[in-house]
């Protein structure tokens, strides 16, 4: 009866042995296929919530969803880093181009009345009948057209070297110009010349910005060479009225110097000239000189390049790539430590199950 009763407890201990070594072959097995899923990002059986059993449909791992999102967070940060760093790029190169192009501002300003600009009239054999001060744009009609006249203007005579040639003596009579454009002030000059070889008759002219200044001058001479140098001449014909409105323009230099120029609209309209036959050799000048507008132009060059508007971009391009790195820095010491826990906590379940 011993013998029978030790038989029998042999054979169950064989049994449960033999039932321990096969949970423990399905433990391995198990633990083998989370260890493959993990690494290839694949799938593993999930436990049932209420017996702890395998459950054949498949489900993606948390942690290796984790993995798998920071991969991706730090590639779109990578692609972040890389449109930052060409933004910083383009500005610095933008902020360069426009340093070396700057643009031409133009702004206008207003003013009651102009500084009288200088006339200087280039007679020739021509002179001088009539010069009156006139407002509102009302000219009278003419009286003794050809005649000599009054000349109620400031005049000046001056004789000056030609600054092109050094041998050539010019000579110039200076006539003060208008002021008050609010009253629309113009000046009204007659000429006559007499009879002349020449094929075409003109009177050539030079506008310069201020008759003041030539009166002030110490050496006039020098100063209308000067003038001749830096303004354009222009002229007007004779048998015509030559309505003259000009603009004053100032332009502000890259060397901080200023310079002074006139820009004129002309209209010419035909004399009717109602002298004998034999005045008629004699040739008329008639010439309006008017302010066009109260406006004075001015033109400089500015730098649209904005230091402290590139700095501040650069500064948040910057910020962006420091926090695009701190956040792949996190994220990989992240997925390392997850990565750790998930090689302790197979260790502990091998340990456990041996």
């Amino acid at each position: 009866m011993i013998r029978k009763e030790t038989n029998r407890s042999y054979q169950e201990l064989s049994e449960e042995a033999e039932r321990v070594a096969a949970t423990e072959r399905e433990l391995l097995d198990n633990l083998e296929e989370l260890d493959s899923v993990c690494e290839d990002g694949s799938t593993r059986p999930a436990e049932d919530d209420e017996g702890g059993s395998s459950n054949p449909s498949l489900r993606f791992s948390k942690a290796c969803l984790k993995n798998v999102f920071s991969v991706i967070l730090i590639f779109i940060y990578l692609l972040l880093m890389a449109v930052a760093v060409f933004l910083a790029y383009q500005t610095i190169t933008d902020f360069m181009d426009k340093l070396k192009h700057p643009v031409m501002s133009v702004t206008y300003k207003e003013v009651d009345r102009f500084d009288a600009p200088g006339i200087a009239l280039y007679l020739g054999k021509a002179e001088l009948l009539s010069c009156k001060h006139h407002y509102h744009d009302h000219i009278p009609p003419l009286e003794n057209p050809g005649q000599q006249g009054a000349v109620e203007c400031h005049t000046e005579q001056i004789n000056y070297t030609d600054p092109f040639t050094n041998h050539t003596t010019k000579q110039a009579l200076i006539v003060r110009g208008p002021r008050e454009v609010r009253k629309r002030e113009l000046i009204f000059l007659q000429f006559l010349q007499n009879k002349t070889e020449e094929d075409f008759s003109a009177i050539s002219y030079l506008l310069f910005s201020s008759f003041q200044d030539f009166l002030l001058s110490q050496d006039k001479a020098q100063f209308m060479k000067n003038c001749e140098s830096s303004y354009s001449i222009w002229t007007f014909s004779g048998g015509f009225r030559t309505w003259v409105k000009m603009s004053l323009v100032k332009t502000m230099e890259k060397d901080g110097s200023k310079s002074v120029e006139f820009r004129q609209e002309s209209s010419v309209v035909k004399y009717n000239d109602r002298r004998p036959e034999l005045e008629k050799t004699d040739q008329l000048f008639f010439v309006v000189f008017e302010w066009k507008d109260p406006f004075i132009q001015e033109v400089q060059d500015i730098i649209t390049a904005n230091a402290w508007n590139t700095i501040a971009i650069l500064c948040g391009v910057f910020l962006a790539l420091f926090k695009a790195a701190d956040f792949a820095k996190l994220s990989i010491k992240w997925m390392i430590k997850v990565r750790k826990r998930q090689l302790k906590r197979r260790t502990q379940e091998m340990n456990h199950i041996g």
